[in-house]
């Protein structure tokens, strides 16, 4: 088996709060739980990564995960100041000691912090993939969210991770 980890990326309180909210975050959030289930109950390191600036101000309410995420005290915790979660942050160390080479994906917001740290991660050399759809975000003055969505998915597919299939989604056994 190989070794993996799963990166869920600023599914916090304060991203949820402008217009319309995240696009689908209840299935969204009920999704992501069933991926860090899988991910317990191989061992596998569970990471969160959390944005911190001037709207999501540390530790403040904000700042905070959505409660409805099954975060953990073992869980790793990586906070970030950029839209790249290994930018000036402990990520790539975590990964080297816990020996990952496999990264799977999900989290806010697609275009930015998502697509960044996918394409990092990418150009780290790791193994990325994700199940489609776990990623959101929301409207913006010239795409819906869906949209941003479908148009992220589509450059990163086979380019920068691999989609696990939903035959695949309980199987770490695959090759990604």
């Amino acid at each position: 088996m190989k070794n993996k980890a799963l990166i869920i990326i600023d599914l916090q309180n304060g991203l949820n709060t402008v217009g319309t909210g995240l696009f689908q975050l209840e299935p969204l959030l009920l999704e992501v739980n069933q991926r860090i289930a899988y991910y317990r109950e191989q061992h596998l390191p569970v990471i969160f990564i959390q944005h911190e600036d001037e709207d999501l101000v540390a530790e403040s309410h904000d700042w905070q995960l959505f409660a409805e995420l099954d975060a953990r005290r073992k869980d790793f915790y990586i906070r970030k100041t950029h839209a790249n979660s290994f930018f000036n942050t402990t990520l790539k160390e975590l990964l080297t000691q816990l020996a990952i080479t496999d990264l799977e994906f999900c989290g806010a917001q697609t275009e930015y912090c998502v697509d960044t740290t996918i394409r990092m991660a990418h150009g780290l050399g790791y193994n990325c993939s994700m199940k489609r759809g776990l990623s959101t975000t929301l409207d913006n003055d010239l795409l819906d969210a869906q949209r941003i969505i479908q148009h992220h998915e589509n450059i990163w597919n086979k380019r920068f991770l691999t989609f696990i299939e939903p035959h695949e989604a309980d199987s770490l056994s695959s090759s990604f």
